[in-house]
């Protein structure tokens, strides 16, 4: 069973900075992209960062140049700066395998809380 743990969410005051980590875990092979994306409440999930199999990264716009994806085997982290309230939302990991038909998992989230 494959598994995607997150850790690294908390409260911090604008302006501040966090690490979000993910961890996969099971039997999985072939992972291609990995990623993260956010929901805030009464909205939709939405791409926050996403980073290929060769590095290769795509941001929302509403986060260049203040957050950075990386990925190491099988782990991938959000280093997040120069956070605002806007940023607070539930954060999910991702992740996307190269298999026909292709697997598609999902972290149970961690919650981002900006203060004002």
């Amino acid at each position: 069973q494959v598994q995607l743990v997150e850790s690294g969410g908390g409260l911090v005051q604008a302006g501040g900075s966090l690490r979000l980590s993910c961890a996969v875990s099971g039997r999985i092979s072939g992972i291609n992209a990995m990623g993260w994306y956010r929901q805030a409440p009464g909205n939709g999930r939405e791409l926050v960062a996403r980073i290929s199999s060769v590095g290769s990264t795509t941001y929302a716009d509403f986060v260049k140049g203040r957050f950075t994806i990386s990925r190491d085997k099988n782990t991938v982290s959000l280093q997040m700066n120069s956070l605002n309230s806007e940023d607070t939302a539930v954060y999910f990991c991702n992740v996307i395998t190269y298999t026909i038909p292709l697997e598609n998992y999902w972290g149970q989230g961690t919650q981002v809380t900006v203060s004002s």
